[in-house]
């Protein structure tokens, strides 16, 4: 079997599956130019990779906890404080962020448009009153002072009043989480893990959260069913007879 070229270990599943495809799509290749009597490898099944979890997950009260942090820092915390609370209200990616432009948010009508998506897709997602609130402030108060003349139209501009680089942004929201006290690693994405728990957690239907992630299918949204704890809790409660049964093993009731 293959194994690392460094260390000798077994490749992990994500590596197996990309052998396994760059052979099949070579042996194909070859059989397509007349070099191979038959495709032999044509039915061979691609090893499984699964879908791993998100190694952090933050919960509500935990998120507000990272969002207090800017505060400490004057203009610029509120900048990044903005930044971090528009991943929160709309769940987008890293890169979506960074390529919003001002005309992109609406704050009459409290939604964002998101023109550079995943697979190149545009859709328009509602913003929370908060988040308004904060683009509304950073508008007036912060973008004009970071603005220069090669700022263009981009929403969020850096200390040079530029776009964004998308390391700048994770490794902002990553001091700020170690700022607030955790451990666990976590920078952007992980307003998005919370976005999509937090919502499954209070009831929003599986599509709706699909919508607001941006997902072309279910199937990427799917995990975090797999991570909406309070959800799951309150339908084990409800319906689990272990859950429901008055017996206790230290119960000291008479009768």
């Amino acid at each position: 079997m293959y194994r690392k070229t460094l260390d000798g270990k077994p490749l992990c599943a994500a590596n197996k599956y990309s052998l396994s495809l760059c052979i099949k799509c070579f042996i194909g290749k070859m059989h397509n130019r007349g070099l191979l009597p038959s495709h032999s490898l044509l039915n061979m099944e691609l090893p499984k990779i699964g879908r791993p979890l998100p190694k952090a997950i933050f919960t509500e009260s935990e998120v507000e906890k990272i969002l207090e942090q800017p505060l400490l820092f004057g203009l610029k915390g509120a900048r990044d404080r903005t930044i971090l609370q528009t991943f929160f209200a709309t769940g987008i990616r890293r890169i979506e962020l960074l390529h919003l432009d001002i005309e992109d948010i609406d704050l009459t009508e409290h939604l964002v448009r998101v023109r550079k998506g995943k697979g190149n897709r545009e859709y328009i997602l509602p913003v929370s009153d908060r988040a308004c609130e904060w683009v509304a402030f950073y508008l007036a108060k912060l973008r004009p002072g970071l603005s220069s003349i090669s700022s263009g139209s981009a929403l969020f501009l850096n200390d040079l009043g530029k776009q964004f680089k998308a390391n700048a942004l994770s490794d902002m929201a990553s001091r700020y989480v170690r700022l607030a006290g955790f451990k666990r690693a976590g920078s952007c994405h992980l307003f998005r893990h919370a976005t999509a728990t937090i919502m499954l957690d209070n009831g929003a239907d599986l599509r709706h959260v699909q919508e607001m992630l941006g997902h072309a299918s279910n199937t990427s949204t799917q995990v975090y069913t797999f991570l909406s704890r309070y959800k799951l809790t309150e339908v084990y409660n409800r319906t689990h007879l272990s859950a429901l049964s008055d017996k206790h093993i230290f119960d000291t009731r008479k009768g």
